[in-house]
Formats: structure tokens, sequence, C-alpha cells
């Protein structure tokens, strides 16, 4: 039965994701109108059956047949009266690797030749997997010219096999925009499933749904090499991935999932290494592990081409060590940083809380005095480094004291670790809606 907050929903696409998305919207109460050119789709969606099989979604859609909340048609004459477009056409992969837009184009042209007979503001909410910068690229210069269109990033975490119990359980539900009011809109639409949806900027929403898969890859992929790297040993793979998979705190969580600086330390560069060393004795080639250490590398040369493009003379580093609350210097990355600063010609001090050259010994010392032999001179007090520098360059998460104190300074900071300031990037993406 629809609710008094429902909505009159044209949808895009009535293939796999736009099918099951129609049916369970319509279970919410909504009232669904699929637009298809494919009429044997269109055929058995009003005749109650599901185009393919999806456990429940047959169910589903003769339901939603019965109750007047789900119809179908060939025309887009339904966008007339709709309030909220939803975009879910395919977007398949081009020869090349590129996404294939030609359908997506289509669809979008289809709603802006019945903006001119509306009456009402319409809001187009893109579910089509689509690359960052599609909505501002290809949606919104579409409608340039209709004030009463706001376009919307709604993209959908849907797994064959089980997408209706997805769409109904969901982990996560996502819609970004520009336009906050569009965009609390579109998330209403969940709002009895029950989950606080995450409210974030289009771009963020867009690739959101690629960092998800390709996530979702590299853990496939990862657990299938560690297998066979267990197998080739004599031990049981799915033993140590199991037992991997019982840690929620570090291992299945959200530690170490943050944009930040490169990873170092006495122990993950050395594990890799000797996992790569061990690989290769036997004979093997485990591509992701082995690429790790490249990954590393690459995002510390990003890191410092973006340090040694500053024009400032005289730069403050905060934080020494390889992370915060540790005085441990093994394979910090910011050494490397300092050395290639230092190489430039850069003016360089260092501000660390932890760090006193006297009181580590060891590797430890050894290691930073190998790779800057007069570091005690770059070595400085909080105070010192915020009179005299002309930019910070902020490499480690510091308390909230520091923080305070490097922002009264007025001084420019560059974060090349995730801390509390907002990067110059992060401003650049725009504007971010929260709940």
């Amino acid at each position: 039965m629809q609710t008094a907050n429902s909505n009159q929903i044209a949808l895009l696409g009535l293939g796999y994701v736009g099918c099951v998305t129609a049916a369970c919207l319509a279970s919410l109460g909504h009232r669904v109108l699929g637009i298809d050119r494919d009429q044997h789709k269109v055929d058995n969606v009003l005749n109650g059956h599901a185009p393919f099989y999806e456990p429940g979604l047959e169910e589903l859609v003769r339901e939603g047949i019965q109750e007047g909340l789900l119809s179908a048609s060939t025309s887009a004459d339904a966008i007339l009266n709709a309030d909220i477009a939803l975009v879910c056409v395919g977007t398949p992969s081009e020869k090349n690797g590129n996404l294939g837009l030609a359908q997506l184009r289509r669809a979008i042209d289809e709603i802006a030749a019945q903006i001119p007979r509306r009456s009402k503001p319409l809001i187009v909410a893109i579910r089509s997997t689509v690359f960052p910068g599609t909505c501002e690229e290809v949606v919104l210069p579409a409608f340039a010219q209709d004030s009463g269109v706001r376009v919307v990033s709604n993209p959908e975490f849907l797994r064959e096999g089980s997408a209706v119990k997805d769409f109904m359980e969901p982990a996560l539900v996502v819609a970004g925009g520009f336009d906050a009011t569009a965009v609390r809109r579109v998330a209403e639409l969940y709002a009895p499933l029950g989950i606080p949806p995450r409210l974030v900027s289009l771009r963020a929403a867009e690739m959101i749904k690629y960092a998800s898969n390709a996530f979702h890859a590299v853990k496939i992929s990862f657990a299938n090499e560690i297998g066979a790297l267990s197998e080739r040993l004599g031990i049981d793979g799915h033993e140590v991935m199991d037992t991997l998979c019982d840690d929620v705190r570090l291992n299945i969580s959200p530690a170490y999932l943050k944009p930040g600086f490169a990873f170092g330390g006495s122990c993950l560069p050395k594990d890799l290494r000797a996992l790569i060393y061990r690989m290769g004795r036997l004979d093997m080639r485990l591509p992701l592990v082995e690429s790790t250490i490249s990954s590393n590398e690459q995002h510390l040369k990003r890191a410092i081409e973006a340090v040694l493009d500053l024009t400032s003379r005289r730069l403050g580093v905060i934080g020494l060590a390889f992370k915060e609350n540790t005085d441990d210097l093994r394979e910090s990355p910011v050494v490397t940083l300092l050395e290639q600063l230092i190489g430039k010609g850069r003016e360089v001090r260092v501000f660390d809380p932890h760090i006193a050259l006297d009181r580590i010994y060891g590797s430890n010392r050894n290691f930073v005095l190998e790779a800057i032999p007069h570091i005690g001179r770059l070595l400085c007090g909080l105070e010192e480094i915020l009179n005299w520098a002309d930019h910070l360059v902020l490499a480690q998460k510091q308390s909230e004291e520091i923080m305070q104190k490097i922002r009264n300074s007025g001084l420019p900071v560059m974060p090349v670790v995730n801390g509390s300031l907002q990067t110059a990037a992060a401003a650049r993406a725009g504007c971010e809606v929260r709940a």
C-alpha cells in the first residue's frame, strides 16, 4: 500500500540492478514505473514475472503488480509525473577497458526530452556504476538550462544470487550530490530499511562504488595468493584465512583502511620482503603481494613530489617516526622524505614529540643516523619550528593540543597523512553533505 512518504519513481533500465531495485522499492510502498526498450522485459514485469532468475524477485514483482505499485513500459512518458528518475542502465566495458556510456547518455536524453512538459522539480538519481566525474561531465550538462532538475549519485551494492536480500538488508546506503535536499530525498527512499544513510559529495558517491568493488577483488586475490602459497608449503590455506578473519580488530575491520602516508616500521616492509624472497625460492609468482612494496614506494614518491612542489624556502616537518605514538624510526617514510628534501637543497627542521636522539639506541638509532647523519641538527621543539618555518608538512597524526598550536600559528600546512586538517585535494573535491 502506498504510504504518505511514498514517491513516484520513473526507473530507467529493467536489467539486473533495475528490476531488483524497482520491485524492492515498490515493496517499500513507492509507486514505480520501470522503463526499458526491451519489450520482453516489460512484458515479463507486467505479467508478474521477473525477466531473469534471482531468489525472491519473482514474488516481489508479482506482489508489486497486484498492489498497483509496480508497472512497466517502453515509453518514457512516465517521467512526466515522476518525483525521481532513477537511472539503472548498464555501463558495460569497451574494448579499451573504459566504461561504455551509450545507454546512460540515451537515458539522460530521454529524461531531458520530457523536462519542457513537466510542471514540477525532478531529481535525477544515477544508480548505474559510473566513474567519478561522470555525473558532472555527462549528466549535469544535459540539464544545465533546467533549474528544476537536481542530480544525485545513488550507487547500488547488490550481489547476483542475493540481490533482493542485499537490498532489503543493506550494509550501506549512499547518496551524494551538490543539493542537500535532493540527496536526503533520495536517501529517504530507503528509510524503511532502517539503516542510517551515508550522505556524501557527488564524486565521493561515485568513487565509493569503485572502491568497494576494487576492495572485494583485492580480498579475493589476496586469499587466493595466500592459499596458493600455503598449499605449496603444505599448510591448509583455509585454516590460515579462517583464523586471520577471527581478528576483527585489525584484520577484518576499519583498521589501516584510511588514506594516509606510506607504511614503514620494523614489521611490514621486512615481512613483505621475506615473503617475496621465499616465493622466488619456490618459483612462485604472487603479483598482489609482490606489488605491495612497489605500491607503497609509489605512494611515498607522490608525497615527496607534492612537498617538493611547494615554493616555500623553509619547511617544518611534523613527525619523524614511522607512525604516531612511537619513537621507532626504522624504515620510517618520513626519513626518506627528509633525505629527498635535503638532497634537493631544501631547508628543513623536524619536530616529533616522542623523539629525543639521546634516548634512542640500537638499530633504531643506527637507521636514522645512517640515512641522515646530521639529524640531530634538524630536530627542534614545536615552538621553535612554528617560529622558523614558512610552511609545515604534517607527516604524522598529532594530539589535539599540538594541532591547535599549529592552527594558531597561521602557517600553511600540507598534510601527507590523514590528520585533522583538511587537505587541499579534499577541498577541491566539492562540498560534502552530512546527515
